[in-house]
């Protein structure tokens, strides 16, 4: 095939592409050849594109563009395809172009906002959720999300570290104290079974504050301390209860000292784990005060605390709160007093076990402390640090 188009003509309507035109050529070679009208030259790349010559399927007239311009646009409403290819020879009709389309109207960019929250996927649903962010929760999940506590919520708001453990703590420890100080007048066996309930929530109380958990060894052997010193007191009598709790302390001490160097952790653990086992261990032990004191003061001073922990959960201002609690823990040694021995003497005892009861509420609501620190250091330790008071005031009073 050469490069030049097609120059043979078919008469009559086009029946299909013949690729070997010999008979028409031979019946054209004997007629007459016609002058061919002069053709403007041509560019070179048109001269070499093949042409079609038969007729096309185009039924309708459409108006005729200039020869030039080789971009047709589709009709409106259809999608564009490339011209056929044509054949044939130069100088024969061509096909007539389709009419020029009107460009389409520009759509203008839509706004889009600078952030979008994240869209999350929720899971089993195959549905897609965005987190609400007016009312500052979560997506929804199926599995659900860890809930945020207020100690963390405090935390990351960077309010005080300092959160109260409320009226609900506050209820079990004056339901605590005075279970105390009921079992104190009946007398020193029943006063026992509180005071191990006592000593056994301390324990716990004390690493949770600290945040470790769970701490079972250290909590097991915070306690079997303070059981240790209530049968040691028991024991040696009213009379030898410094010995028999000091004594406790100083081998609870060695023995915690020696567990903690036997451990394969990290210094700087070993060391938190000491302070921490110690402390707890301590204040079990020194809640046995209770036992070693005389039974009236006990009686006043543990009414005292009830009273004074249920009036420092009031709804009122830091301050107005604590002088609250010490005027009620003073009225309240003076009621219980009455009932006693100790008479008026019992507003003295009553207020000192008043203000190392809300030394140990303090402690227990530092460092953001969760639910769990308020139902048990929360509960415990303002008994626990009012039982040295309890005994001292009640021997120097008695």
């Amino acid at each position: 095939m050469s490069d030049q188009p097609y120059e043979g003509r078919y008469e009559g309507q086009y029946e299909g592409y013949d690729p070997y035109p010999q008979p028409q050529q031979q019946q054209r070679q004997g007629q007459p050849q016609q002058p061919q009208q002069q053709q403007p030259p041509q560019p070179e790349w048109q001269q070499h594109t093949q042409q079609w010559e038969g007729q096309t399927w185009e039924t309708q007239v459409q108006p005729s563009m200039p020869a030039a311009d080789t971009t047709y646009l589709p009709p409106q409403g259809y999608q564009a395809y490339p011209e056929p290819q044509t054949y044939g020879t130069v100088g024969q009709p061509q096909p007539q172009p389709l009419p020029q389309e009107a460009p389409a109207p520009t759509r203008a960019p839509e706004w889009t906002p600078a952030y979008q929250p994240p869209v999350q996927q929720a899971p089993g649903t195959g549905s897609a959720v965005t987190p609400d962010t007016a009312s500052g929760y979560g997506p929804p999940t199926v599995t659900g999300n860890a809930r945020v506590t207020d100690a963390q919520r405090a935390r990351a708001e960077g309010r005080s570290p300092i959160i109260e453990p409320g009226i609900q703590p506050a209820a079990l420890t004056a339901v605590l104290g005075l279970l105390l100080s009921g079992t104190a007048a009946i007398g020193q066996y029943a006063l026992v079974v509180p005071l191990v309930l006592l000593q056994a929530v301390t324990a716990a109380g004390w690493f949770r504050l600290n945040g470790m958990w769970p701490a079972r060894q250290g909590i097991a052997l915070a306690f079997l301390g303070a059981v240790t010193a209530d049968v040691a007191l028991l024991a040696a009598g009213r009379e030898n209860a410094p010995a028999a709790i000091l004594g406790t302390l100083g081998v609870w001490v060695l023995l915690t000292l020696v567990l903690q160097l036997r451990s394969h952790a990290d210094p700087d653990t070993r060391m938190y784990g000491l302070m921490a086992t110690v402390t707890s261990a301590a204040l079990a032990i020194i809640a046995t005060g209770h036992l070693a004191a005389e039974p009236d003061a006990v009686t006043v001073g543990a009414a005292a605390v009830a009273v004074a922990i249920l009036a420092r959960a009031l709804p009122l201002p830091t301050a107005a709160s604590v002088v609250v609690a010490l005027l009620a823990a003073a009225g309240a040694g003076i009621a219980v007093g009455g009932m006693t021995d100790l008479g008026s003497k019992g507003a003295f005892l009553g207020l000192g076990a008043g203000v190392c009861a809300l030394i140990g509420h303090r402690v227990a609501s530092y460092d953001y402390p969760s639910r769990f620190v308020h139902f048990t250091a929360g509960v415990a330790l303002p008994l626990a640090a009012a039982a040295p008071a309890v005994y001292l005031l009640g021997r120097a009073l008695g």
